[in-house]
């Protein structure tokens, strides 16, 4: 049941689809933690195949602590996936980052509270670095293939998580401020650290959608502000997914794609049957 995926694609709020594909294949999966978001479609865009999942699900009915993140993650891994492309709306904490702008972060803050964080435990234990959270090439291969299809894109940028589904206070926008965040979201966490625990390379394609609340001259952000903005958006983040599909090596050698080879601490004889069953797809081929 594995596809040969250039690529994957977790839609965020407003892309609930991906237009252009080609070929398609609907997935229905389960994983040991449950069910994706939605049906993975895999299809062919620009001669490669490609992967989507809408992380909210169809009609936009999860919120984002209610996302399965784990189910999703494995779900991808269990196609095929080596690289995930997230696209996100963000809110942002930085004048020069505007409404309309497309970021490419290269660093998380993680200030949520309720979510599962980890496929590990129940036995096994695994220590992953993510000093550096988003993967560097896939990072610099989106940032090319987002100028490439116009938008106006910055790359870096400190992108807090928080718990939602609420926005933030002024109170709290002010200090993300005074800690040097850029942007503000409420799905990278704990996506970005599943996809290294999967030996998935991972970045985020993030769209600006307002001034969160610290802007004296700005609304405050609403649910519509951050629509419409998305909307205007979405036609540049599916062609910067096509530019990436034409451009982007099918199967990278990188450095994320080997982050449990040092990661695994557990004695396997210790570990227990029905764990290493379900952490199979991850972690057999250091068990053998």
């Amino acid at each position: 049941m594995r596809e040969n995926l250039a690529f994957a694609v977790i839609g965020g709020s407003g892309l609930y689809q991906m237009q252009g594909l080609s070929d398609t294949r609907e997935y229905l999966l389960e994983t040991p933690f449950g069910k994706p978001s939605s049906p993975i479609i895999v299809g062919t865009l620009a001669g490669k195949r490609v992967a989507f999942l809408a992380r909210h699900g169809l009609g936009h009915f999860i919120s984002p602590t209610e996302v399965n993140y784990r189910a999703n993650i494995y779900a991808l891994k269990s196609l095929g996936a080596t690289q995930i492309v997230s696209i996100s709306a963000c809110g942002s904490l930085r004048d020069d980052y505007a409404p309309g702008h497309i970021i490419v972060p290269d660093q998380i803050f993680d200030n949520t509270k309720e979510r599962p964080r980890s496929f590990f435990g129940k036995g096994l234990v695994a220590h992953v670095g993510v000093a550096e959270p988003f993967c560097k090439e896939l990072s610099l291969a989106v940032l090319e293939a987002t100028r490439a299809s116009g938008a106006t894109v910055h790359q870096g940028g400190t992108l807090i998580t928080i718990e939602g589904p609420r926005f933030s206070t002024k109170a709290e926008s002010h200090a993300y401020r005074s800690w040097g965040m850029s942007i503000i979201g409420m799905t990278a966490s704990p996506e970005a650290f599943l996809a290294r625990e999967a030996e998935i390379c991972y970045t985020t394609m993030a769209h600006v959608t307002d001034y969160d609340v610290w802007h004296t001259s700005a609304e405050p952000v609403t649910v519509d502000m951050v629509i419409q903005t998305i909307n205007k958006n979405t036609e540049i983040a599916q062609e910067a997914l096509k530019v990436l599909a034409r451009n982007l090596p099918e199967r990278p050698d990188c450095a994320c794609q080997h982050a449990l080879a040092s990661a695994l601490i557990t004695n396997p004889a210790v570990i227990p049957p029905e764990t290493r069953v379900d952490l199979a797809l991850l972690v057999e081929k250091y068990l053998k």
